[in-house]
């Protein structure tokens, strides 16, 4: 049952609604109180939750809004996607905790989830949330792995590019999405790349043959500088470590000055190095967990 259809039946003192009956602001408000107190609270405005809504294709019919006292005391929402499912944004305010409108909120988007007959639910908690990662265990979730959200200064490489290097436009870069081998993440996925705006991509080749390419966006907020984001990086032939420094050296004699923070790289992709070695710096962890409807790939 999803939750544009009659709520489960819920403990006294509150009721679940379909996030699509809040306007946008109501549902950021609301985001923003339950992450008060978070390890990371990553607040958000209307028009950043509105992108994400879209960029992460988040079907608002499915997701779901606990209310209590005539006001919004809990949220979570469901990204859709073919034979699979991301539960999201899911928290509680802090006054309103510990009266199962957690577990409530999870079951309503899994039972939500069991009615796309999906192949695996995905989520991500915060590496040390206990609360919430044991809560998600109690729903039959598992750890698949650990994802690094690592941030760099502005800054110019320590030297100039060596290779060759060509800048692809977007459906080049796209396309080069395709060639990565490990499953990514829902924030890192192609899918979400396509919505994703001012989409940037550089392929290289080394003088060793080394080849490989990097995919990236140039975010452009109103009112606050250019940055980096969702980096992308593939190795087709040598080293990751090598291939992976000469492309960030180029993307950054490129664009020296902007920020850059990117999430969701996996703890064993073997680009890390590089990036650590260009000057990223890691900010914390997330912890990306499955649920299987059927036996897991």
């Amino acid at each position: 049952m999803s939750a544009t259809e009659a709520a489960p039946e819920s403990a006294p003192g509150f009721a679940l609604e379909p996030a699509s009956r809040f306007t946008i602001e109501a549902l950021t408000a609301a985001y923003n109180q339950t992450r008060v107190d978070y390890l990371v609270p990553m607040p958000m405005n209307a028009a950043r939750l509105a992108e994400y809504v879209t960029t992460y294709d988040v079907d608002l019919t499915r997701s779901v809004v606990a209310v209590m006292n005539g006001q919004i005391a809990g949220l979570g929402m469901l990204g859709v996607r073919p034979g699979r499912t991301w539960i999201t944004r899911l928290g509680v305010l802090p006054g309103d905790r510990r009266h199962g409108l957690g577990r409530a909120l999870m079951d309503t988007l899994l039972q939500a989830s069991d009615t796309l007959t999906v192949q695996h639910v995905i989520l991500e908690v915060i590496k040390n949330n206990l609360p919430a990662h044991k809560l998600f265990l109690r729903c039959g979730f598992q750890a698949r792995r650990e994802l690094l959200i690592v941030r760099r200064p502005p800054a110019p490489p320590a030297h100039p590019p060596t290779g060759e290097f060509r800048w692809l436009d977007r459906a080049e870069a796209l396309a080069a999405l395709d060639e990565k081998p490990e499953p990514p993440s829902w924030v890192t996925e192609k899918a979400s790349l396509e919505h994703a705006d001012h989409l940037l991509g550089l392929s290289g080749r080394l003088p060793d043959g080394s080849e490989g390419w990097i995919v990236f966006q140039e975010q452009r907020f109103r009112m606050f500088p250019k940055s980096l984001a969702r980096l992308t990086l593939h190795t087709r032939h040598g080293h990751p470590t090598t291939m992976g420094r000469a492309l960030l050296t180029s993307a950054y004699h490129q664009y020296p000055e902007l920020d850059t923070q990117t999430e969701n790289v996996p703890n064993d992709d073997p680009h890390l190095p590089a990036l650590f070695e260009m000057g990223f710096v890691e900010s914390f962890r997330r912890v990306e967990m499955h649920r299987f409807s059927h036996s897991p790939p």
